[in-house]
C-alpha cells in the first residue's frame, strides 16, 4: 500500500515552492515553542538508547532540535523536496534524512531493519493524511516502534477548525502562509478527537499518556505572539501481550 500519487505530488510541489527562510511555512515554528515544549511529555517514555524518527520532518527544523537531545535522529518525509531542504539546512549533518512513504509496508520494514526499534515524533501528520491512509500510517508507526519504541503524536483538536476558519475567512482572505497550503491542494482533514487514539489502538499501540497543548504556528497574532491552534497530544507504545 502506498499513498496516492496526487497526494505525493501536492507535497512535492508545496516544498518546491515554499519560502526558504526560517518560519516561511505556517507550521515551521521555532523549536523552543514546539519540540522543546513537547519534550517533557515524552522524555520519560522514550528509551534514550533508541533512535528517534521525526515522521513528517519537512525542512528539518524540529529534527535538528531533537538531534541535540538524542544520539541518533532520522528525519523522514514523503516529499523529496522537503528532504533536500532538510539536508541543505543541516550542513553539519546533525541528523539523518530519508524520503519515506510511511504507509508503504516495504519501505517501513526496510527502515526498521536498518535502525531497529525506534521512538517516533510526529506533529499533525495524521490530519494531513487522506482518510484511507490513516490506518496504514499508524500501522507503519507501530512497525517502527517494534517492541521497545514509543510514539509521541500531537494532532489538531476538533476545536482547531474554528481557528483555521477564522484565519481563512479574515477580511483580507487567508494569510499567504495558509493560502499557500490551500493552493497546493493540501488541507487538514477533520478527525474526531476520540478517533485519533482509536487509530493507534487499532495498530496495536496503547496510550501511556495524553493531554492538551496548542500547536504554535508562525502566523503573527494580534497580541504580538503567534497564532496557536488547539491540539491534543498522546504517547503510545506496544500493547501488553
Amino acid at each position: 500500500m502506498k499513498v496516492s500519487s496526487g497526494y505525493e505530488r501536492s507535497w512535492e510541489s508545496f516544498w518546491e515552492d515554499a519560502p526558504p527562510e526560517p518560519g516561511g511555512v505556517l507550521w515551521d515554528a521555532d523549536p523552543a515553542l514546539t519540540a522543546a515544549s513537547h519534550l517533557p511529555h515524552f522524555a520519560e517514555h522514550f528509551d534514550p538508547g533508541l533512535p528517534v524518527v521525526d515522521l513528517g520532518c519537512g525542512n528539518g527544523t524540529q529534527t535538528r532540535f531533537l538531534a541535540g537531545q538524542y544520539t541518533r535522529v532520522v528525519g523522514v518525509d514523503l516529499a523529496r523536496a522537503a528532504i533536500e531542504r532538510a539536508r541543505r539546512d543541516d550542513p553539519h549533518g546533525r541528523a539523518e534524512y530519508l524520503r519515506l512513504d510511511a504507509v508503504d509496508t516495504d519501505e517501513v520494514r526496510a527502515l526498521h531493519a536498518e535502525i531497529g526499534d525506534a521512538n517516533v515524533y510526529m506533529r499533525g501528520v495524521l490530519h494531513q493524511c487522506e482518510p484511507g491512509d490513516r490506518a496504514g500510517l499508524t500501522a507503519g508507526i507501530a512497525a517502527l516502534t517494534g517492541s521497545r519504541g514509543r510514539v509521541f503524536a500531537v494532532e489538531l483538536a476538533e476545536a482547531a477548525k474554528g481557528v483555521l476558519l477564522g484565519l481563512a475567512q479574515g477580511p483580507a482572505g487567508p494569510p499567504p502562509k495558509l493560502a499557500a497550503i490551500f493552493s497546493h491542494g493540501i488541507a487538514p482533514g477533520e478527525v474526531a478527537d476520540a478517533a485519533v487514539a482509536g487509530y493507534f489502538r487499532a495498530a496495536g499501540l496503547e496510550l501511556l499518556a495524553q493531554g492538551d497543548q496548542p500547536l504554535v504556528t508562525t502566523e503573527p497574532a494580534a497580541d504580538g505572539g503567534f497564532v496557536e491552534v488547539p491540539s491534543k497530544w498522546l504517547v503510545a507504545g506496544p500493547a501488553a501481550r
